[in-house]
């Protein structure tokens, strides 16, 4: 992988998205900046790099919890400006938690005000570099890529990963997101990138094989929308188990009470009772190898 001297890209875990660090005379910018329990970790991984520099910016792709969590913690620090994409600014500036889906989702994220808005076709100066916001909708409607063509550098987010793409959220909530996800994958597929830095996983080059398999994804779930229902239920709990390390029995049952995401996906596409769609997940998550259980505990494997 080869990127310019001036960005530096720090992966994190899947609870936390990736943050990419751009210095140089231009000044410094974060994007992204991980899950709100992490904030402590990325505040030390960015002073680290940092050496004493100011952070100047934060850059979001889009504005779920774990790729946001942590500009105020960063903002409180630094007194960084933050920019943010354009038609979130409204939900972030009376604070919506259910417009800006963390109460939907039974996430966490700390509060934090914005200086800018970014709009699809702007171009933003990062590590002496050119760099174009791209609208990327499906997995979040309203999620930017950033694309530096000079360089055949793409800042996905969760609109491509090396295997898959993140979960196809407003097809939970009975908005359309199949044919979305499509066009942005088509916009990757014109751009023909050099290198891909997603929202989580490493940095990749084999750009071909990975829109191959995202469009093998989409068109599995996309034929059946109980597919991309049972997939969101999966992703949901594990992200929920990934925060909070182990979960009894009746804390899993009761997610799928009270989450309104849960409790659409059940009402539209999953129609079971709470604790038989629990238990669905339960084994699905110990099936994958993603949890176990443990004496009546659900406990995380990494």
């Amino acid at each position: 992988m080869l990127l310019p001297a001036s960005m530096q890209v720090f992966e994190r875990g899947w609870l936390s998205a990736n943050n990419i660090l751009f210095t140089g005379r231009g000044g410094t910018t974060l994007v992204d900046t991980g899950y709100v329990t992490h904030a402590p970790q990325t505040l030390a991984l960015v002073e680290h790099a940092l050496q004493g520099r100011p952070l100047d910016r934060i850059v979001n792709t889009h504005l779920h919890s774990d790729h946001c969590g942590g500009n105020a913690a960063l903002r409180d620090t630094f007194g960084c400006r933050i920019a943010i994409p354009v038609f979130e600014a409204d939900k972030v500036r009376v604070w919506d938690e259910d417009a800006l889906s963390y109460r939907a989702t039974g996430q966490q994220c700390a509060r934090f005000m914005f200086d800018e808005t970014i709009a699809p076709g702007d171009m933003l100066a990062m590590g002496e570099l050119s760099w174009q916001a791209l609208s990327a909708p499906g997995h979040d409607p309203h999620a930017l890529l950033f694309w530096c063509a000079d360089e055949g550098i793409l800042i996905a987010g969760d609109a491509l990963w090396q295997n898959g793409f993140g979960v196809i959220f407003p097809e939970l909530a009975g908005e359309p997101g199949f044919g979305e996800v499509k066009a942005t994958l088509d916009l990757i597929a014109s751009l023909e990138p050099r290198l891909v830095i997603p929202g989580h996983g490493a940095p990749f080059t084999d750009v071909d094989a990975a829109l191959r398999r995202a469009y093998g994804r989409l068109d599995y779930l996309s034929f059946d929308p109980v597919r991309n229902a049972e997939n969101g239920v999966k992703v949901l709990l594990k992200f929920l188990l990934i925060e909070r390390q182990t979960m009894p029995l009746a804390e899993v049952k009761a997610l799928f009470e009270t989450v309104p995401l849960l409790v659409l996906a059940r009402e539209r596409f999953l129609p079971h009772p709470a604790a038989e769609l629990a238990q669905w997940a339960v084994r699905a998550l110990e099936k994958a190898g993603a949890a176990q259980l443990r004496d009546g505990v659900l406990v995380d494997i990494a």
